[in-house]
């Protein structure tokens, strides 16, 4: 039985991450340190989880647990290790966005390993520190992939991607509160998204020519999930690349390639990927589901945490979506 500590319990990643623990069949949570809650309740911040736990927030941090998740702000994982000193055994996955980079990944004698399944499987099972991926660059990652292997993204890539209200985070701010929100939508940060540094880190791993990749994020007016697009040229027939995505994924535990169009709602409340293709004269279009709090987030930490720990990946994931 794995004992985990959740540091920053409080936030979205923090509360999915406490439901998926709850329900783990090898995983228990040992603490969920908290600095501003210590001593109230994990319904005081997740009022679903009333009368399914009573456990209370901390302020100790037990630095013997075999793994601890970190759900802090981007730039506090860091700050965070620096001040503790954890057991020889004990395992880290990191939910932020500071050890992603290839240039961020060795810090203070460890070396973490970028997260994504689909890419690094056998480096996570291997590893004991893990940087987990960004929500949109899961989504987009796993839409381009399987041709950026094949050298057939040498042409210049665009890509959609619209995001719920979560993946701001659960603080308020003037683009998240509902009366901004709801019936509306805009896009932010265009083609200068942080994510597009891990993205283009893991297709350019291949040895393969890649051309520039134009992202453009969007909120969108609902709470959670990403709907990713993503076209470029490519000159093979629809079979040809529906084949290349199929060999690239036959043996991902949940990445899936559908035969028509996709849609959030049949993604939302699972760790699933779907992705979808589409051909229009030269053009490839790509596109990608995911839910941004589970396969974007929280889900994909226990993902790994399976690996790491030698349990079969789906393990505690049997989540099920709902298109009501």
């Amino acid at each position: 039985m794995i004992k985990a500590g959740i540091i920053g319990g409080s936030g979205y990643t923090g509360g999915e991450l406490i439901r998926l623990l709850l329900g783990h069949p090898q995983a228990e949570i040992d603490f969920v340190f908290s600095t501003t809650r210590a001593g109230k309740s994990l319904s005081s911040a997740h009022p679903d989880l009333t009368g399914i736990t009573d456990m209370l927030f901390s302020d100790k941090v037990n630095t013997e647990a075999d793994l601890i998740f970190l759900c802090l702000g981007h730039g506090n994982s860091s700050e965070f290790l620096r001040s503790h000193d954890f057991a020889e055994h004990t395992k880290i996955i990191d939910l932020s966005n500071d050890f992603r980079l290839a240039d961020d990944a060795s810090f203070e004698g460890m070396q973490f390993v970028y997260g994504l399944p689909e890419l690094k499987l056998d480096a996570i099972r291997e590893s004991k520190f893990i940087a987990n991926p960004g929500c949109f660059a899961t989504a987009i990652q796993l839409a381009l992939l399987p041709l950026a292997k094949q050298g057939l993204l040498n042409k210049d890539v665009h890509i959609n991607a619209v995001t719920g209200s979560t993946g701001a985070g659960v603080r308020p701010s003037a683009t998240t509160h509902f009366s901004w929100r709801n019936n509306n939508a805009s896009w932010y940060k265009p083609f200068t998204h942080q994510h597009l540094g891990e993205i283009s880190e893991s297709l350019n791993s291949f040895d393969q020519q890649i051309g520039e990749l134009f992202f453009l994020p969007m909120r969108g007016n609902f709470s959670r999930g990403i709907l990713a697009t993503a076209y470029t040229q490519f000159e093979g027939t629809l079979e040809e690349a529906g084949q290349l995505f199929s060999d690239f994924y036959e043996e991902a535990a949940f990445t899936q390639i559908t035969e028509d169009p996709i849609y959030l709602k049949q993604v939302v409340n699972t760790n699933q990927c779907h992705l979808h293709l589409h051909k229009h004269g030269n053009t490839l279009l790509v596109t990608s589901a995911i839910d941004n709090l589970l396969k974007g987030a929280s889900g994909q930490a226990v993902q790994n945490m399976n690996l790491m720990f030698g349990y079969p990946e789906k393990t505690g994931l049997e989540l099920k979506a709902s298109i009501f």
